[in-house]
């Protein structure tokens, strides 16, 4: 073997090893003032999921107001909802281009005043054009909330930070109904804009005064995913107004609805395939690998349906069938929204202790919800309000669970750097459900009201001899008071006809509630297998040996 000597100076020229990348720069130290920041970017989300919520509530006495007939009074809501949608899914790149506190306040601001400006709208056309833009500054702000907390929070108290979250999915859709009861039956329907105003200045101050800024980063630019912008935008927002208007235009065998689903459909395959090989994606698609974010996504999405159903069915049923204005709804939803505010951070602390599996929560709050619709199902035309109250009582306490457990086993396996993908990700599919509710909810209850009607009136028709024999109470009843046999035979029919539609509804309201049933146990049975577990966050001990 030749031995080979090496100089001294070959010695010190030999390459050293590669030294280990340096640790990422530690954020400020949590204290009151971005405690203070954090509430601002939380009371920007709520102020956005109000200005939604309360205007969709009310979005009958505003086309009152404006003097819009229905079919063009819709496109407020589908306008609005498919720019907010669009905007989660690019929120999350632009905070880190520009910086959370920057994005926050102006889109926080541009909320504002063009919801100060929304009264004095000129004509349709003008209102439309106000309320995209509205929508896509509001769809900019849930983003922050999980960005934020994810980053900022202290491991110990981050579960909190994500209850604080769960806010946006469990408190603030359910006080949509209360307040637009209260602004238009007290004050004036031009708060159901200007209510966010206030608040708007306050999320402001908050989140100036409490959030750092971070530099800007527009070297970004140079790597700015253009392909994945003009194919994810024009995708997300025909395929959320196909969902909106599906139902009106009845679906397939309406061509703007087929080319909207095809073409939106077409354009989001290309943005999943762009966002795969983009090296600065919008979306990290690779992060459906992971089980746990997988499985979260999905059951959201049921979840989310799970809570627009909630109040959708009490709000149809005592509209249609008791003749209630939303003020006088207002208590259903103020007795699930309210409670959240302790329950929210009760499960928090549950899930906080290591020993619980979150998993086990998750299931349990399905299970929970499953049951508060079980007992819905025995709904009849008798109901009042206060029949409703046990339904929503349950799911005070399993709204809270389902979310917060989930929210968990998205994110706690995921690193720094991925929780701006994640929060996009989250978000958008929180949005897509929220739109997937209104198009499958008012679907069934269309076809299943439709069915039973049938139904009913095929029955009455097949037995009309017999029940002939046992009189008729509605004619006795309004015989007396309408002279004319061909005008008494006309109301007998316009009473028949009106229970028919009544008791059609009614049986509707109750299929829905079955189908919400087996979508809990389907999906109790899916987090079963498909999750793994995950722990609550700890910060590293002090006595802990360096590794």
């Amino acid at each position: 073997m030749t031995r080979i000597d090496l100089s001294p100076a070959e010695v010190v020229a030999a390459p050293a090893p590669a030294a280990p990348p340096p640790p990422p720069p530690k954020g400020p130290a949590f204290g009151l003032r971005l405690a203070t920041g954090l509430i601002g970017v939380l009371l920007a989300v709520l102020l956005a999921g109000f200005n939604e919520h309360t205007t969709e509530m009310a979005l009958a006495d505003i086309k009152g107001q404006l003097h819009i007939g229905h079919d063009e009074g819709t496109w407020i809501i589908a306008l609005f909802e498919a720019f907010n949608i669009s905007a989660m899914a690019f929120a999350p790149w632009c905070s880190v281009t520009f910086s959370i506190r920057r994005l926050t306040i102006v889109m926080t601001g541009m909320v504002g005043v063009l919801g100060l400006a929304a009264p004095f709208m000129p004509n349709l056309g003008a209102l439309l054009i106000l309320r995209s833009l509205q929508g896509f500054a509001c769809g900019c702000l849930p983003p922050m909330l999980m960005t934020v907390a994810l980053r900022f929070l202290p491991p110990n108290i981050k579960i909190y930070g994500l209850g604080a979250y769960a806010l946006t999915a469990t408190f603030g859709p359910n006080l949509g109904v209360p307040l637009a009861g209260f602004w238009f039956e007290y004050v004036g329907w031009q708060f159901l804009f200007w209510q966010i105003v206030p608040l708007c200045v306050i999320s402001m101050i908050c989140v100036a005064w409490g959030l750092p800024q971070d530099p800007l980063r527009l070297e970004r630019f140079r790597q700015f995913d253009w392909r994945g912008l003009l194919t994810g935008l024009p995708a997300i927002c025909s395929l959320v107004i196909a969902l909106e208007q599906g139902d009106r235009l009845d679906w397939f065998r309406s061509p703007l609805i087929t080319h909207l689903f095809c073409g939106g459909g077409f354009l989001f395959i290309l943005f999943i395939i762009n966002e795969w090989f983009h090296p600065l994606p919008f979306f990290r698609i690779q992060l459906l690998k992971q089980r746990n974010v997988s499985d979260s996504l999905l059951t959201l999405a049921a979840v989310l349906v799970l809570c627009v159903v909630t109040i959708e069915i009490p709000s149809v049923y005592l509209e249609e069938v008791r003749g209630y204005r939303p003020i006088q709804t207002a208590p259903i939803a103020l007795i699930l929204a309210v409670p959240q505010l302790i329950a929210l951070p009760l499960v928090s602390a549950l899930c906080n202790i290591r020993k619980v599996d979150c998993r086990i929560v998750l299931m349990a709050g399905l299970a929970i919800q499953g049951a508060s619709y079980w007992l819905g199902t025995w709904i009849d035309s008798d109901w009042v309000r206060e029949n409703f109250y046990i339904v929503q009582l349950m799911q005070v306490a399993s709204q809270p669970m389902m979310v917060i457990s989930i929210l968990m086993l998205a994110t706690m396996g995921l690193g720094p750097a991925d929780g701006p993908f994640i929060s996009g990700m989250f978000n958008m599919t929180k949005g897509f459900a929220n739109a997937i509710a209104a198009g499958v909810i008012a679907a069934l209850l269309r076809r299943r009201e439709q069915y039973h009607s049938t139904m009913l009136l095929d029955t009455y028709g097949y037995n009309q001899n017999a029940l002939e024999g046992m009189g008729d109470p509605a004619s006795k009843l309004l015989a007396p008071h309408i002279a004319d046999p061909d005008r008494l035979a006309r109301n007998t029919q316009v009473l028949l006809h009106g229970k028919v539609a009544e008791q059609s509804l009614v049986l509707a309201c109750a299929d829905i509630y079955y189908v919400m049933v087996g979508l809990c146990a389907a999906f109790i049975i899916l987090n079963m297998f498909l999750p793994q577990r995950v722990y609550p966050p700890r910060a590293p001990s002090a006595s802990a040996p360096a590794k």
